[in-house]
């Protein structure tokens, strides 16, 4: 975009312009303009610029011995003295400000900017790729490869300080993918479409709007330039009506790059476009590399041993025991229990609180939207106590009926057990309101919410449940690792579920007394690498912010509603006012599993079938159903590539 100079070497608008041809640029000594240059000069200008600094700022000349954490972001702070950009001194109010700030620089559109962190490792690390920048390339120049550093503190690592970083870190606010604010030099906020790192999706003149009109991660331009004009105020054009998030706008090809299987090929080929999140969900680099440290410098079992390593392992474990807590606001990290998933926390409440509370001519509550899991323990416990099970109806959206729900409450409910999101029709049920109902009928409540976690920020303190349950792999996490979260008084009545090592406080041939909560039910050796993992995988959503991933999904939610909507012959089941981001669905003519491998054919992945939700998708008359589950890497251009793909089956079917 063109730039007016102000006479000192800085464009008006904050913008460093790129000299005309011949004319080198100069930045740390290396000319990176009008002369050609290699990728090992690329390389040392990077770490040098990454190194500067007035004694005690950023790294220093010395590199600490770190972990390869691909996939974070590493913010540059330019120096307190005198810099050479162009020869023109900067930190004077004309060019960068005189406050330290974190700052990234990319050639875009013919000049120098400060964008958002790609997550570029940092070269020179051992097996760390060096991926370009996004944006403009430099005429006969490579893109530029950047630095960086793990946000993450490492058992036996030094901590690494990041000068002029967010101060929304200390209060808990998680600074989004890229890390920083976006700002042109002099201080004005740049729209992402002026960075080019927002996709813009392709919407179906056919298609509806959304209330407002718009999707915000179409529209960041105008809604910065509102809120710089208007003196702020600016709300999100999202069909959620709320007002906009303290965060920047979220760069979703940022996010992308962390997930290297978003980057694999299928069928001789085809780019993979993974819409199955609702099965399992990818993992970041981050989770990879923590579990790969982990293995590598603190392998050990946990608990009891008297070396290094196992205190190392201990420590990494309960570490990770702590990010649960905090992720779900639990009062305790003693009310976290490491399991192998939902399925094992459901069945250890039903079996260790169950056979001890539940007697014949009790009823225990669930809905029409479960999960086998969230089923079949309860079925068993009320063939072994005599109970009665009680089943809640929905209506023909999928959203629970609560007038049904409280007629079934009564002195006899002893337990109320009911999924967060509906992994088959997405579904959000009004935990809170559910949970309250119970409770004034003296009812217990276990809330599963393996399908939420990844899509909506959740506080245990705030639904009031007595337990509740997730999935690591749900959530970025490895596989074989889950949670139960509950009250402290509960679990410490409890007995548990399994014997063995760990959970033990003494044992005679005569008698064995346990541990408490939690480690009374974390019998034998435990997951712990992959529990590890799970923390890396929550602390990478925090970075991200829970806020900018409900937002981001829920725009994207609706604008593939509104496209697959447009196929001839598709019909939505499940189209409940509050959804996460599941789209189940069956096209006229084709069996659902004949559309999957169908769209597989095409490099898309969906799941075909009746989701481990038998009941609920029988209620809404089919065996099985197409279901695309979304997550916030999944792009407008993947939905697209969805509903093409779909036209094109449906058509086949018209010409059959």
């Amino acid at each position: 975009m063109p730039t007016a100079s102000n006479g000192n070497g800085h464009s008006s608008n904050g913008v460093i312009p790129i000299p005309e041809s011949g004319t080198p640029l100069v930045l740390g000594g290396i000319a990176i303009a009008g002369s050609p240059l290699d990728l090992a000069d690329l390389e040392r200008l990077a770490n040098e610029m990454f190194r500067a600094g007035p004694e005690g700022a950023g790294l220093g000349p010395e590199m600490p011995d770190v972990p390869d954490v691909s996939g974070e972001s590493v913010m540059l702070e330019p120096p307190a003295a005198p810099d050479l950009l162009n020869g023109a001194a900067v930190g004077d109010g004309v060019g960068i400000p005189a406050e330290p700030e974190m700052l990234q620089w990319t050639y875009l559109d013919g000049a120098l900017r400060n964008t958002p962190m790609p997550g570029a490792p940092m070269p020179g690390l051992p097996g760390a790729p060096m991926p370009g920048l996004p944006g403009a390339p430099m005429p006969g120049v490579p893109a530029m490869p950047m630095p960086a550093v793990p946000a993450m503190p490492m058992p036996g690592v030094p901590a690494m300080p990041m000068p002029g970083a967010d101060s929304r870190a200390d209060s808990g606010a998680a600074t989004p993918a890229g890390g920083a604010d976006l700002f042109a030099l002099h201080g004005d906020r740049l729209s992402l479409a002026e960075l080019g790192l927002v996709e813009t999706p392709r919407v179906s003149t056919g298609a509806a709007d959304p209330a407002a009109g718009s999707y915000y991660f179409m529209d960041e331009s105008r809604s910065f330039a509102s809120s710089q004009t208007s003196g702020g105020g600016a709300t999100s054009p999202a069909s959620s009506g709320t007002a906009r998030s303290a965060y920047p706008a979220f760069d979703v090809h940022a996010v992308r790059r962390d997930f290297p299987v978003l980057s694999e090929h299928v069928h001789g080929g085809l780019p993979l476009v993974w819409l199955d999140n609702a099965a399992t969900t990818q993992k970041p680099t981050a989770v990879m590399s923590r579990l790969d440290y982990f293995y590598s410098h603190e392998n050990s079992n946990v608990h009891r041993a008297a070396h290094e390593m196992a205190a190392r392992a201990t420590d990494a474990y309960e570490a990770a025991r702590d990010k649960v807590a905090r992720f779900l606001h639990a009062p305790s990290s003693e009310e976290i229990v490491f399991v192998r998933g939902a399925t094992e926390a459901i069945n250890l409440v039903a079996q260790a609180w169950g056979r001890q509370n539940v007697r014949a001519g009790d009823e225990i509550v669930i809905t029409w939207l479960e999960h086998h899991a969230n089923i079949v323990p309860w079925q068993q416990l009320c063939q072994e106590t005599g109970a009665t099970l009680r089943v809640v109806p929905v209506d023909e959206s999928g959203q629970v009926m609560l007038d049904e729900y409280e007629k079934l409450l009564g002195p006899s409910t002893r337990l109320v057990a009911f999924s967060h999101v509906s992994n088959a029709l997405g579904t959000v049920t009004p935990a809170r309101e559910m949970v309250e109902m119970a409770h004034r009928y003296g009812a217990r409540v276990l809330v599963d919410g393996a399908q939420a976690v990844s899509h909506m920020r959740v506080d245990v303190q705030d639904v009031d449940c007595d337990w509740y349950a997730f999935s690591g792999h749900k959530v970025f996490g490895p596989t074989g690792i889950g949670v139960l979260y509950g009250k402290a008084d509960l679990l410490n009545t409890m007995p548990p579920w399994q014997g063995g090592g760990n959970m033990i406080s003494d044992v005679t041939f005569e008698k064995t007394l346990y541990q408490p909560a939690p480690v009374r039910f974390e019998a034998g050796t435990g997951s712990i690498a992959d529990a590890v993992g799970l923390g890396a995988a929550l602390d990478y959503l925090q970075r991200i912010g829970m806020e900018n991933v409900s937002r981001y999904e829920q725009d994207l939610l609706a604008y593939a509603t509104d496209q697959l909507l447009t196929v001839p012959g598709l019909h939505l089941i499940g189209t409940a006012p509050e959804k996460a981001s599941v789209l189940s669905f069956v096209l006229d003519g084709f069996e659902a599993e004949e559309v999957g491998k169908a769209l597989d054919e095409k490099g898309i992945a969906v799941r075909a079938g009746h989701h481990c939700a038998q009941p609920i998708v029988r209620q809404f008359g089919h065996e099985s159903t197409v279901r695309a589950s979304l997550a916030f890497y999944n792009t407008c251009a993947e939905v697209d590539t969805l509903v093409e793909a779909l036209r094109q089956i449906a058509m086949r079917g018209v010409e059959l």
